[in-house]
């Protein structure tokens, strides 16, 4: 991976206001997935690919990425961004609704990094969990948004959104199959192992 070109990446994403996963939270799950490397990542939510590139950083060395995005400008960058980083032969890019592609997947994955359409984290949980690997681990990123999940938030513009994510956290606390923290880090970080 090319270092110099994930800083200009970084840095263009953040002048252009483009959301890009926060260094603490990246820092959070390098530390996991450093102890057991997967060797399949399933990223819900590219955007112009800054997270995608870091992750390639702790794959197994036959490891690759499957990474989903629907606004088609993001896809053409993000496919720049993976060429000039030289991770291009690691990461595979659907382009399209989340929605529509991952009931089409029938991968297994070690472990999913859920970064999209904040009212969809329970359908994006329900297709994760059935592609997730044994002892496979979730990443929900945003999960705390802007503290109105934990909060008496209810303003009509984000009440779908916040309604959803407080669903995912109860989904996946409630769930005998998995071991669920969630974490105060960026903008709230949801961690979910499944066990059996």
């Amino acid at each position: 991976m090319n270092k110099d070109e994930l800083g200009k990446i970084k840095k263009k994403a953040l002048a252009d206001h483009i959301p890009i996963i926060m260094d603490d939270t990246l820092e959070v799950i390098k530390e996991r997935l450093a102890k057991n490397p997967p060797k399949k990542i399933l990223e819900i939510g590219t955007a112009v690919g800054y997270s995608a590139i870091c992750f390639t950083e702790f794959l197994d060395e036959e490891g690759r990425i499957d990474t989903i995005e629907r606004e088609k400008d993001r896809v053409q960058e993000a496919k720049e961004n993976f060429k000039k980083a030289e991770v291009e032969n690691k990461i595979k890019i659907y382009e399209g609704d989340a929605v529509e592609i991952l009931p089409t997947l029938n991968e297994k994955y070690d472990a999913v990094f859920i970064d999209a359409a904040k009212g969809k984290y329970p359908f994006f949980l329900k297709e994760s969990l059935r592609m997730l690997n044994k002892n496979g681990i979730i990443f929900a990123d945003n999960i705390l948004y802007k503290g109105y999940v934990m909060s008496d938030y209810n303003k009509h513009k984000q009440r779908t959104a916040v309604r959803n994510l407080r669903e995912y956290i109860k989904q996946v606390t409630e769930n005998p199959n998995l071991e669920t923290e969630i974490l105060e880090v960026g903008d709230g970080l949801a961690i979910s192992k499944q066990h059996f």
